[in-house]
């Protein structure tokens, strides 16, 4: 096959940032509840548990996105479905803001949840399946940078709104509270992202997929050297069943009845993903600095520096993920992650608790937690933030990836809504130092893990992925 020119490589970047502005709503939409918590619980009058299932409940949404999104778009394409996302995105961000109860704010969190899952398994699978393979490690990473910019900016806006309302919850513009305008801030990437749909193609293997062969032939003209468009569109057809289309049963051997191994490492490594406790900085930020003792201003604070130091990060993965490739980081990080994870469990674990429940941090004390929370998000940054999504959107065959996805991103999501909803529990009973240890188990689970099952993929053509 013929290199990519810079033109295609250029418009295959576009695509890929039209894509990814999906991921960018995923980082918002997961992002904009840190600020939210307290405000959230005196609008709506709601107990410990109920404050929980509010931060949780997209969570459930996104898991049944994930789940039904890999089969939604085998059956109207990848571009319909991102469509369809969009959507969502819009109404969950508009109606979270205008929600009146805890019953009424669930609804739309649970759509805003069902769009985020969806578009946490589309998109890096719609990036990988327009990339050329030398390249698709750096494009699909795109995704993760886009999830973590929307988490910056989540945190961004909610720092610079609750400021200027004096609180979260204050009123800011036009007599709404400062915690309805974080929510509707959203809906300014959601018009970008649905109007950047319309100028972006089908992908080509889908096309294939559905007997679309000319229309697959001339997509991927445009994102290749011509003259390889034709030979490409028959070995993408070689790797599918002309006379079969896509669906849960590819999942499971037929002579076993088994699932197949590659898929158990998917539905693993999605697993681990949330397992290293990730979330509970970016959804639990506020509250978790300030149960170190941390003001209202400070935790907000701490979250937007963590927010870019979560975007470095992922730049650094960029530039090394189709370099170093996708295994060694896994195993970097993992290793980063139980190390420093290790030591804030030790700095919680043995912080004397004040009067008012919270723990009191020295000076020292406080520097060494706030530099071993941040390295462990350079660590994640790095390798299991982005490259896990990568993987799950290049290691499956043709014949398999939509279905497979959407088990994958069942296991992502509902472990990360078991992580957050326990979360508050482990606060109450073994405290931060015993939850930070669970995590720090789980991150050095995370690297056998990775050494052991992960097969590498970096240089490899989609094509040439096995069972």
């Amino acid at each position: 096959m013929t290199a990519p020119s810079s033109s295609h490589l250029l418009r295959v970047s576009l695509l890929s940032a039209v894509a990814a502005l999906g991921g960018f709503l995923f980082g918002y939409d997961s992002g904009v509840i840190n600020g939210t918590v307290g405000a959230l619980q005196k609008a709506f009058n709601a107990d410990d548990i109920n404050s929980g299932f509010n931060v949780a409940s997209m969570l459930l949404g996104c898991a049944a996105g994930a789940f039904l999104a890999g089969r939604i778009a085998d059956r109207f394409g990848r571009r319909a479905a991102l469509f369809a996302a969009a959507i969502l995105f819009g109404i969950s961000a508009w109606g979270s803001g205008i929600a009146t109860g805890s019953l009424e704010f669930v609804i739309y969190r649970l759509i805003g949840g069902f769009a985020v899952g969806a578009a946490s398994v589309i998109c890096p699978a719609y990036i990988s399946e327009i990339s050329p393979a030398a390249y698709r490690g750096r494009l699909a990473t795109l995704q993760q940078m886009a999830i973590v910019l929307g988490l910056f900016f989540a945190f961004l806006a909610n720092y610079l709104i609750a400021l200027g309302a004096g609180g979260a919850s204050e009123p800011f513009w036009f007599g709404f509270h400062a915690w309805q305008w974080m929510f509707w801030m959203e809906l300014v990437p959601v018009a970008l992202f649905f109007g950047g749909l319309f100028f972006i193609p089908e992908s080509p293997r889908y096309l294939v997929a559905v007997g679309r062969m000319a229309q697959a032939e001339v997509v991927l003209a445009g994102l290749s050297h011509p003259a390889d468009a034709a030979a490409k569109v028959q070995e993408i057809r070689a790797t599918l069943d002309a006379n079969h289309r896509p669906s849960m049963q590819d999942l499971f051997n037929h002579a076993t009845k088994r699932l197949h191994p590659i898929v158990w490492v998917g539905i693993a490594i999605a697993a681990l993903q949330q397992l290293v406790g990730i979330n509970v900085v970016f959804y639990y930020g506020e509250v978790l600095w300030r149960a170190a003792g941390f003001s209202e201003a400070n935790a907000l604070l701490i979250n937007v520096i963590g927010g870019i130091i979560n975007v470095s990060a992922t730049v650094a993965a960029i530039l090394l993920i189709d370099k170093v490739g996708r295994k060694p980081l896994l195993l970097i990080g993992s290793l980063g992650m139980a190390l420093f994870l290790g030591i804030l469990a030790v700095v919680f674990g043995t912080a004397e608790v004040g009067s008012d429940g919270n723990l009191v941090l020295g000076d020292a004390a406080g520097r060494v937690a706030l530099v071993s929370a941040n390295l462990y998000i350079v660590c994640f940054g790095i390798s299991w933030g982005p490259v896990m999504w990568v993987l799950l959107g290049e290691m499956f065959p043709n014949k398999i990836r939509g279905a497979a996805l959407s088990l994958a991103g069942l296991s992502q999501w509902g472990t990360n809504f078991v992580v957050t909803m326990t979360f508050p529990v482990l606060l109450s009973t073994i405290g931060l130092g015993g939850a930070y240890s669970l995590y720090a188990l789980f991150a050095a689970i995370s690297g056998f893990c990775a050494w052991r099952f992960v097969r590498e993929t970096k240089g490899r053509s989609l094509e040439q992925m096995e069972l």
